[in-house]
């Protein structure tokens, strides 16, 4: 099958940032671009207006928790992933392998992965064709081969087991029909073994998917690892396919990946951090529940133009923490993904100026990594 994707390089910087547009039947991503993670079908805290209106053009659901106890149906009765999220921007679905292979119990062979899903139930197989299935019929814009994810301190000799493993459920994955308007992007592995990351690159962009992934990273393999796995990897996508790295990340993760080639990023963090009252500002990090911010009437990033640094000042946002009122989670939530949405604007616009990478370090410098 071949691949079908309207991609344009627009522009490389001189460090290796890309500035890229590609399009999906629900519109056009520009890249680099984060995208929310909504994964029971919904991003936590967050109406999709908001998203609208801090500027998301992708978001993602995952395969694995729209599998279970009967939500594909459902997903289906409601006329498919963008009806039932009320969002008519592009999905991304994960392909639920990172989810499964979570799991304690499961048993991981050529054929697929066997999981209980409750206890007394008998056991339950995930595969490439199952995968696709249920991704098909979600009926996201974008679907990801199914692959095995391995702990960033599995043994090199398992790990390259499991790359030959990945190979084989992608080619699996390929041969399988979707609907007409999915997009599918492979995913290439090899933990942290320079030697793995090369062969799963080279056999997996082999094989003509839309668009190509960097899984395996954002393990608990740590900040310098994760950059030096990617800039191995990222080189040996090619460069007219959309390059995606899973699971990153916080905001100098996401920096060091695009100045390595990298277009687009997910990650819990920003709505995850906001729900415990950590806020992104552009001089780093802040504790809202920090005494310091008791009386502050300032927003909590003047820059920002989101609708809480509108209308709300620190002090409030505090308060309505401390009250443990849900409107404090949506609140920050709408904060730390409009910084996720401006900084990768910034991206866009430092690559297409040629300057991302004096930008970059001014950025990190003023932000303090904190």
């Amino acid at each position: 099958m071949a691949p079908k994707i309207r991609f344009e390089l627009i522009r490389t910087d001189p460090t290796g940032a890309r500035r890229t547009r590609f399009q999906t039947t629900h519109g056009t991503v520009e890249t680099p671009t984060f995208m929310p993670v909504g994964t029971q079908g919904a991003v936590k805290a967050v109406l999709p207006r908001d998203l609208a209106e801090i500027g998301s053009r992708v978001v993602l659901a995952n395969t694995y928790h729209l599998s279970l106890h009967g939500r594909t149906e459902l997903v289906e009765r409601a006329g498919g992933l963008h009806d039932f999220m009320a969002w008519d921007r592009t999905i991304l679905t994960d392909s639920g392998g990172f989810q499964v292979f979570s799991l304690p119990d499961k048993e991981i062979t050529n054929e697929g992965v066997r999981f209980r899903l409750e206890k007394g139930k008998p056991p339950f197989l995930l595969d490439p064709a199952g995968s696709m299935d249920i991704q098909r019929r979600l009926g996201a814009d974008i679907v990801m081969a199914f692959d095995e994810c391995c702990p960033h301190d599995a043994p090199s000799e398992y790990v390259n087991t499991s790359v030959t493993r990945t190979t084989r459920w992608a080619r699996a994955c390929r041969s399988q029909k979707l609907a007409g308007h999915q997009l599918l992007f492979g995913i290439v592995q090899g933990g942290v073994y320079r030697e793995h990351r090369e062969r799963s690159a080279a056999e997996i962009t082999a094989i003509p998917f839309d668009g190509f992934a960097i899984g395996g990273v954002s393990v608990g393999e740590g900040h310098e690892l994760m950059c030096e796995v990617t800039g191995w990897t990222a080189p040996l996508l090619p460069d007219d396919k959309p390059r995606y790295l899973m699971g990153v990340g916080l905001p100098e993760d996401i920096l060091e990946a695009v100045e390595r080639g990298m277009d687009m990023f997910d990650c819990v963090i920003p709505t995850r951090y906001a729900r415990g009252g950590t806020l992104f500002t552009r001089k780093g990090k802040l504790r809202i529940g920090d005494k310091i911010h008791t009386h502050a009437i300032e927003p909590v990033d003047s820059k920002c133009g989101c609708y809480t640094c509108r209308h709300y000042s620190r002090m409030v946002l505090r308060h309505l923490n401390y009250a443990r009122e849900p409107l404090f989670e949506t609140l920050a939530s709408i904060h730390n993904l409009q910084f996720y949405e401006d900084l990768l604007a910034s991206c866009r616009h430092e690559i297409e100026r040629g300057r991302f990478g004096p930008w970059k370090t001014a950025f990190l410098k003023r932000y303090g990594a904190n």
